[in-house]
């Protein structure tokens, strides 16, 4: 294939085609989020039809492989394969019409659900959706939901997404676009006679191989509503009417690369309403589905305590609210035209399910935040139970069976028998209304035994679905997971049926090959085999918590960055802060998911350990990471890029010259010991022209506004120094005056000994310690772990008082990175008393302290940009929390990364990606601000942002807010040069 593929790719390129083949873009799209890796040759962001005809036509000449792609969250293997990479989801992602008189919208492949979804309620006036809702929404693409026939948590009343197809335009392997309408074919482009040509032909094809299979698709196809497997070439039947759009659909890229759809829409409820009702496990909960069935619910979800404790332990307990009494649980989604109506079937439907004995505890959701955090849960069910917060892994490859919902309880019950058998767990969860069953299982992928046992365990559960009278896939298609599987489900004939049906539309065989029909092996390219043992020496501690005997001997490094399963929450554009360089890029390289795959391949592929450490693919990938922390927190299964990234930093310059900046701001907590001293005279100069070569020479970008710096006279003015002789450890509290506050705004120490003060405790001061945070995040581990080594010893003075520090990415060095990197008890015992500023506040009202508010008036609302670092470590509603525990009844969240994060903002190169950042939340929220609402920055990194934003814009930390001595007349150019 050399040959052929050194030439398609020199003739994709005389046409024009820009072919991206680096290693590190193949890296990025040899993996989705099955158990499958397979680099291709290399990776095109189509931007019309046309040109994904040429593409088509060139690799057809070549006999090169197609693959499309759009969001790469295929759990069965779908979105990789060798050959070409066809990734809609970038430049064809536009919604071309809407037509609310007519219920029916056009969109390219490459749109996000969820986008298209709002695109369509907005142009509707919120009366119109387009219904299909899998959990993948916020990044699964049209295209994508087309190739697998997608469903979604509301199937039950919308069914599949084929229920919703009207007609698909479609570019074939030669390079013809045709348009696949409900009762044939026809050219896309009036005039096209080599199109019009392949349509007839195709349809005298399709007609015959019809004609000859007239009893076996009505025997065998369209038995039950999730019956995904395969083809679905019963819409070709005659009562049909040759229906070919919907044929097309599950056909996942086999046989047509579809480019844009025109789809159905639906009406939006007027009223909506969910029951959380809680069961002793899920056999109970799914024999209950055919009661609840009976009350037309809109969505019947599962999930299992698996996933729910794993989320409480990743994101907090009040990550998970609503949720009644039991171990297993099913969300109930029921609607109507009126909320008296939708209330009266809830109750009625309670009664019932009580009567039938086996309901723990149901409850109905009325409160909007719990509804939200319950559905969550559910929406990140693949990712949550990949990494459980015990310790075992699960994974997918039988994640997708389904049976009618009258058998779902029966078929549940064999399976849990049948995980016994083979000595596995399987977390359950999925869409028990429509008899859709999603579970990971803990296989064990990475050695020869543990892939015998997948090998069994697979073909058995095959056996199995088939005995109850179900498909092996119920939406996210065969894939390379399950195609090899289909003999066990379909007679000869029906296989035949489908070659043929392949072969009619892909005769050379070049789309997604080793799919469907003619398929690879299940066990064959799976991504954890083959990688080398090796041991990452880490200054992270990146232990598990808990080891899973598949992990066993694992070494730390590789865990960690395996932890990426490919689920891509990263690549959402809203909801959380992560990933704020994709949703400024769109580019899959800046994703977290793009960068996890490209460690994967580094300790995969490299020869030796030291040279993985200095591969340029994953400083390449890195570059824009913000370290933002979030993805900790936001992603499903914890990755953590930010300490990823300090990490191979760390290894990467190791004896190199590092960017200028890194010595700069790397090393800031020592510069800042020096400008107390003389820092008049630096504002005077950073007040002239020397400004911009002082930044130039600092390795910073000149379009920033530099701080002023703060002097020692000026901390020591603020500070009150009655508890100065007090001995260490007698105090009530600790607080820790970081670098960032000591050296640029020594004012908010003074306000927050005040605050804490003014709750009756005794506080203690400490100006010397350092959380090594800038070092960190450059990745000069030596230097930092050498300053919280430091920290550690002079914090740990014996007692339990908390100490509170002032910056919050310096209080999430010390809760989280302190422990990691320095591994010692009084490490540990330090970062169990830090607490954040906001933190603090709220565990003091909840002592029944009240702040002394200055002019004695709550203020009614506040706008507040939350760290990034406080998000993830001290949870993603500390600052709301504490806002509203002191009084304040409106909050508005700039929920998003701000765009500076430490460095990344004052370097040259970044400085457009931080202002691109800063649109996704932190813009928005200041542009709906008045001028009399208080803005809340704790971190100064925040806090400079929005003064490169609106130099007149007073902006607070919460300690200045709560502060009654002082009133709130702050001016922003204090903060400036």
């Amino acid at each position: 294939m050399a040959d052929t593929a050194a030439g398609a790719l020199v003739a994709l390129r005389a046409r024009g085609i820009e072919v991206d083949t680096t290693s590190r873009r193949r890296s990025e799209y040899a993996y989705d989020a099955s158990n499958y890796r397979i680099e291709p040759l290399g990776v095109i962001f189509p931007r019309n039809a046309a040109e994904v005809a040429r593409v088509l036509e060139t690799c057809h000449t070549c006999s090169v492989p197609v693959v499309p792609r759009g969001g790469g969250t295929s759990m069965a293997g779908g979105a990789v394969g060798p050959g070409i990479v066809l990734d809609f989801s970038r430049h064809m992602a536009a919604v071309l019409n809407v037509d609310a008189d007519a219920r029916q919208a056009t969109a390219e492949a490459g749109v996000v659900l969820s986008t298209f979804q709002r695109e369509v309620e907005r142009a509707s006036a919120g009366v119109l959706t387009f219904a299909p809702d899998p959990s993948s929404k916020s990044r699964a693409t049209l295209g994508g939901s087309i190739a697998n026939d997608a469903c979604g948590n509301h199937s039950v009343r919308d069914g599949r997404t084929s229920d919703h197809v009207i007609s698909l335009d479609v570019v074939t392997a030669e390079g013809l676009r045709l348009t696949a309408t409900r009762s044939g074919l026809e050219a896309t482009v009036d005039g096209d006679e080599p199109a019009r040509a392949r349509a007839l032909e195709l349809t005298e094809d399709l007609r015959s191989l019809v004609s000859a299979s007239l009893s076996d698709f009505r025997l065998e196809l369209g038995r039950i509503p999730r019956q995904v497997s395969g083809f679905h070439l019963s819409h070709l039947l005659p009562e049909h009417g040759f229906d070919v759009a919907r044929a097309l659909v599950g056909s996942e890229g086999t046989c047509v690369i579809v480019v844009s759809a025109t789809v159905r829409l639906v009406p939006t409820p007027g009223a909506a309403l969910l029951l959380s009702l809680g069961y002793d496990d899920v056999v109970d909960a799914a024999t209950d589905i055919m009661t609840i069935l009976e009350f037309a619910p809109a969505a019947v979800e599962g999930i299992d305590e698996a996933i729910v404790d794993t989320m409480r332990h990743r994101r907090g307990p009040d990550s998970v609210l609503g949720l009644p009494t039991g171990r297993a649980w099913l969300y109930v989604d029921l609607d109507g035209d009126n909320v008296a109506e939708v209330t009266a079937t809830a109750e009625r439907l309670l009664e019932r399910l009580r009567e039938n004995g086996r309901l723990v505890d149901g409850r109905v959701v009325p409160d909007l935040e719990e509804r939200a955090s319950l559905w969550r849960v559910r929406e990140d069910g693949a990712g949550l139970s990949a990494r459980l917060h015990t310790g075992g892994e699960s994974w997918p490859g039988w994640e997708d069976s389904a049976v009618a919902p009258e058998n779902l309880a029966a078929y549940l019950a064999e399976f849990r028998d049948l995980l016994g058998r083979f000595d596995l767990q399987g977390v359950l969860y999925g869409h028990f209304g429509a008899g859709c069953m999603h579970v990971r299982i803990t296989f064990d992928l990475r050695t020869d035994a543990g892939r015998a046992v997948m090998n069994a365990f697979m073909r058995a559960a095959a056996v199995l679905v088939v005995k109850h009278g179900g498909s092996l896939s119920g939406e996210h298609g065969d894939g390379r997971a399950r195609s090899e599987l289909l003999p066990l489900m379909y007679s000869p004939a029906m296989l035949e049926a489908f070659a043929r049906f392949k072969r009619c539309w892909d005769p050379r065989g070049i789309l997604n090959p080793g799919v469907l029909v003619e398929p690879d092996s299940f066990m064959d390219n799976l991504a954890l085999s083959g990688i080398p043992e090796r041991e990452w020496r880490t200054s992270f501690d990146l232990t598990p918590a808990t080891s899973s005997r598949a992990g066993h001997g694992l070494d730390p490094f590789v865990h960690a960055v395996q932890a990426c399963v490919g689920i891509g929450r990263c690549r959402s554009d809203a909801g959380g802060v992560m990933c704020p360089s994709f949703r400024a890029t769109g580019d899959e390289k800046d994703s977290t998911r793009g960068r996890s795959r490209v460690l994967q391949d580094m300790v995969r592929g490299a020869s030796s350990v030291e040279e993985g450490w200095r591969s340029e693919d994953v400083r390449d990938a890195l570059d824009l990471c913000l370290s933002c922390k979030a993805c900790s927190t936001d992603c499903p299964v914890g990755v953590d890029m930010a300490t990823y990234k300090s990490e191979f930093f760390s290894n990467f310059y190791r004896r190199r010259l590092r960017p200028m900046s890194h010595y700069s701001l790397g090393w800031l907590p020592t510069w800042l010991k020096l400008t107390v001293h003389v820092a008049p005279l630096l504002n005077l100069v950073l007040s002239t022209p020397l400004r911009r070569v002082v930044a130039v020479l600092g390795g910073l970008t000149t379009k920033r506004a530099l701080p002023k710096f703060a002097s020692a006279a000026q901390l020591r003015r603020e500070l009150v120094t009655a508890d100065a002789a007090r001995p260490a450890g007698t105090s009530d509290i600790v607080l820790v005056i970081d670098s960032f506050t000591k050296g640029f705004r020594p004012e908010v120490a003074g306000a927050a000994q005040r605050v804490l003060g003014s709750a009756g405790k005794t506080v203690e001061c400490n100006a010397d310690v350092c959380c090594g945070l800038t070092l960190i995040s450059t990745g000069q581990l030596d230097k930092a772990k050498k300053l919280l080594a430091r920290a550690a010893t002079t914090l740990d003075d014996g007692s339990d008082a908390p100490i509170v520090v002032i910056e919050p990415s310096c209080a999430a060095a010390f809760k989280k990175d302190l422990p990691e990197l320095i591994h010692t008890d009084a490490a540990r015992r330090v970062s169990r008393r830090i607490r954040s500023f906001a933190g603090m506040v709220t565990e003091l009202t909840q002592d029944g302290w009240q702040p002394n508010w200055p002019e004695g008036t709550v203020p009614p609302a506040v706008t507040v940009q939350t760290h990034c670092h406080e998000y993830s470590v001290f949870g993603a509603k500390s600052q709301t929390a504490a806002l509203r525990a002191v009084g304040v009844q409106s909050v508005r969240e700039a929920t998003g990364c701000c765009g500076v994060a430490g460095n990344f903002g004052f370097e040259p190169s970044h400085f457009d990606i931080s202002m691109q950042v800063a649109e996704q939340a932190l813009i928005p929220a200041l542009a709906q601000t008045d001028a009399g609402t208080p803005v809340l920055a704790d971190g100064f990194s925040c806090q400079m942002q929005i003064m490169q934003l609106d130099a007149h814009r007073t902006t607070l930390h919460l300690a200045e807010l709560l502060d009654g001595s002082a009133p709130h007349e702050f001016d922003n150019s204090k903060g400036r040069s």
